[in-house]
């Protein structure tokens, strides 16, 4: 798995760096007073306003404060990377900080807010230096492993410098510095996750099904997954944070899927729906074997979309064998199927699953794959709508998306097997049609 996420490279990115020069003009041109780029807010207005109230704080070579906890670790020189800790200017309870579980109720504007509050420290090592007697690498994992918020002071070797970094996968961040040195309080371990660290005999995929199991959250193993807290001895390694984030969401997904075949199917159509953050979200469940569907449909002027005069939409999907390939779309896919299996487990149930994803262009910038993760939960929590037919279905679906559902259809993979492919059933019921007619 990370080796397959290493090699993606993500088309959408490609066609954004292309037209860097374009968006300098448009920029220029509009100055976040004519909204130009069709968004509601200007994200480089956004940027520099959270930026402006954090850098007077950061703007000097010795920084301290409460670490969320919260580390990252970088991929760019994969197999040296750069690892450390991520802290904000202040003391007390910053634990919200790095919780990306609890943001669902907090704005675009609030998450861009707090998140640039965290400087990010800079360490080079290679991977597989995930034991040595190196005090930063020390910390940084002890970090990683703590329960609550710890006092972390850090002497830096030039002055805390850049933008407010945005990913698609991974939480935005603030500047950055490499680190000189680091201190810090007596962190309370996660008992947990501190059990499955001194198990050196236990694999990552065991002990982050196991941390599953007990309830710990999604965010939290990823962390320490990350810093190589995981595995057999020897094979403890690093892992930059935007992999371990769908390394983890796919390896629960996976074993979810397992029980799910298992289950019998439902007996009706269910639409869930949900508006987060200008996404428009649907899941369509259909009666039938495990299958699998996420399409996403980036409007004009959005983060993945920001020059194309036309919606753009892609997809992936698998039916009820699986994948064997990275999916096309990234961590958004793994962390939408995890989501649905939780629910599908809950109920010991299997079905069909098409995940529909309209992005507006109130989505202003990316703010990472917890938020595919946490909105899919918290549509499947709501009531889901029921139908007995696959046309009575869409249609109340096509009254939930503004595109029209023929596109719909012509981009899933899914729906168009379920409603153009013939079944055994169907030529059975047609021969009994037929028996029928010659004896009556």
């Amino acid at each position: 798995m990370i080796k397959n996420i290493a090699t993606n490279v993500s088309g959408q990115k490609k066609i954004l760096s292309k037209n860097m020069g374009r968006a300098s003009t448009l920029c220029i041109l509009c100055r976040g007073t004519k909204l130009l780029c069709g968004k509601e807010r200007c994200p480089v207005l956004v940027r520099f306003y959270s930026k402006s109230r954090i850098e007077p704080l950061i703007n000097k070579l010795r920084l301290h404060g409460s670490s969320p906890p919260s580390v990252f670790i970088g991929r760019i020189g994969y197999p040296y990377v750069a690892i450390g800790p991520l802290i904000p200017p202040y003391l007390g309870d910053t634990s919200i900080i790095d919780t990306p579980e609890l943001w669902l109720n907090k704005s675009i504007d609030e998450i861009v807010d707090f998140r640039s509050q965290l400087v990010r420290g800079k360490h080079r090592v290679k991977i597989t230096d995930v034991e040595t007697t190196d005090r930063i690498i020390e910390y940084t994992r002890e970090l990683a492993l703590a329960e609550k918020p710890v006092y972390t002071e850090a002497i830096f070797e030039k002055k805390p410098y850049g933008k407010i970094v945005f990913y698609d996968e991974v939480q935005p961040h603030g500047p950055s510095a490499p680190i000189k040195k680091i201190y810090i309080g007596n962190p309370k371990y996660d008992q947990k996750i501190e059990k499955a660290f001194y198990d050196t005999d236990l694999k990552a995929k065991d002990a982050i099904l196991e941390l599953y199991r007990k309830g710990v959250r999604i965010s939290k193993i990823q962390r320490a997954f990350s810093v190589g807290a995981f595995g057999t001895k020897k094979h403890r390694r690093f892992v930059p944070t935007r992999w371990s984030i769908t390394a983890v969401d796919s390896t629960i997904g996976e074993k979810l899927m397992e029980k799910t075949r298992e289950h019998p199917w439902i007996n009706e159509y269910r639409v869930y729906n949900l508006n987060q953050f200008d996404n428009r979200w649907i899941i369509l469940m259909i009666p039938g074997e495990w299958q699998y569907e996420l399409i996403e449909a980036w409007y004009p002027n959005t983060t993945w979309n920001p020059y194309g005069t036309s919606i753009s939409i892609f997809n992936s999907y698998e039916f009820y064998n699986g994948r064997t390939t990275y999916a096309e779309i990234g961590g958004c896919y793994y962390a939408a199927r995890l989501a649905v299996n939780e629910t599908l487990n809950k109920e010991k149930r299997q079905a069909g699953v098409v995940v529909m994803r309209e992005a507006h262009p109130g989505y202003i910038m990316p703010i990472g794959v917890w938020n595919v993760r946490e909105s899919i939960r918290k549509a499947l929590q709501h009531p889901y709508k029921k139908f007995d037919t696959i046309k009575d279905t869409l249609t109340y679906v096509s009254k939930k998306m503004d595109i029209p559902l023929q596109r719909w259809i012509k981009n899933s993979a899914i729906l168009k097997k379920h409603l153009y492919q013939k079944k055994i059933e169907d030529f059975q019921k047609k021969i009994e049609e037929n028996y029928d007619d010659q004896t009556s």
